[in-house]
C-alpha cells in the first residue's frame, strides 16, 4: 500500500512541476488562469492524499473551501479579463 501512495504522490509531484511550467511560460493569460486552477487542483488532491493516507478528516473542510474560493477567482477573473493582444 505504501508503494501506490509513494506513486501517487510522485504523479502529483510531476504535476506540479508541468502545472508550474505552464504558469510561468504561458504565452496568455487565459492559459496561465488554466494553469492555476491546475495548480489549486493538485493542491486539493493532496490534501485528499494526505487525509487517506494520515486518517485525519479535518483538511476535508478546508479541500471543500479551497475548492469554493477557487471558483469564485476563476470566475472573477474570467469576468474582468483584458485581452490580451489590446495595447
Amino acid at each position: 500500500m505504501n508503494i501506490l501512495w509513494l506513486i501517487a504522490g510522485a504523479m502529483l509531484l510531476i504535476a506540479a512541476v508541468l502545472t508550474t511550467i505552464r504558469i510561468l511560460g504561458g504565452p496568455t493569460t487565459l492559459d496561465r488562469l488554466v494553469a492555476l486552477d491546475m495548480a489549486i487542483a493538485l493542491t486539493m488532491t493532496g490534501l485528499a492524499l494526505w487525509a487517506a493516507i494520515s486518517g485525519d478528516s479535518t483538511v476535508l473542510s478546508a479541500i471543500v473551501a479551497i475548492a469554493l474560493v477557487n471558483f469564485i477567482g476563476s470566475i472573477a477573473v474570467a469576468r474582468f479579463r483584458v485581452r490580451d493582444d489590446q495595447r
